[in-house]
């Protein structure tokens, strides 16, 4: 009888160390679809910047530029002339309407997300960490556009971490350069 009791114990412990392990799977397969996710959208919205380079290479007024962040996630200037029987009179028109856009997937797809795109020559700290301030390129340095995407997320101390809250880090950085290279 004590045999069976201790096994039942012994089972019951393995029980729950399975139980633990799925929701742990569950956690990381998670994290790891929005991190495919956000991958994708920052790829989809370099090659936006690459198509519309007249735009894109802008080092003021440019539309695919800026840092977006609470609910609606939406451009300075808004359109929907990309839609089927509007017309964009400018490539500044499409470029909105691409932003207009995307930024309402990205909202879509990822929990409290965080955009910012800016031309940086360090999108990383000291210590090779991704940051999202930005620094503005100086004398003859090359500009490159670069992606940063940020969501809500479980950090590794199952605590919830906003994009928005101090301390947090871009999960994506994304560069775009000039000749059409990530």
């Amino acid at each position: 009888m004590v045999e069976v009791l201790v096994s039942i114990v012994v089972l019951s412990f393995g029980l729950l160390g399975v139980v633990g392990l799925q929701a742990s799977a569950l956690k990381f397969g998670r994290d790891a679809r929005q991190q495919s996710i956000a991958v994708g959208l920052a790829r989809e919205l370099a090659e936006m910047m690459r198509a519309n380079a007249q735009e894109a290479g802008k080092a003021t007024s440019n539309p695919y530029l800026g840092a977006f962040s609470g609910s609606p996630l939406q451009p300075a200037t808004t359109s929907t002339c990309l839609a089927v029987g509007s017309t964009c009179n400018t490539a500044a028109d499409v470029a909105n309407a691409q932003m207009t856009d995307w930024l309402a997937r990205v909202e879509a797809q990822l929990p409290g997300a965080r955009v910012v795109t800016c031309l940086d020559t360090a999108p990383y700290d000291a210590a090779g960490l991704p940051q999202w301030t930005c620094t503005a390129p100086t004398g003859t340095a090359a500009p490159v556009a670069v992606i940063k995407l940020g969501w809500t997320r479980e950090t590794t101390a199952n605590a919830i971490q906003g994009a928005s809250d101090t301390g947090a880090r871009p999960f994506v950085v994304l560069p775009v350069t000039p000749g059409g290279q990530t």
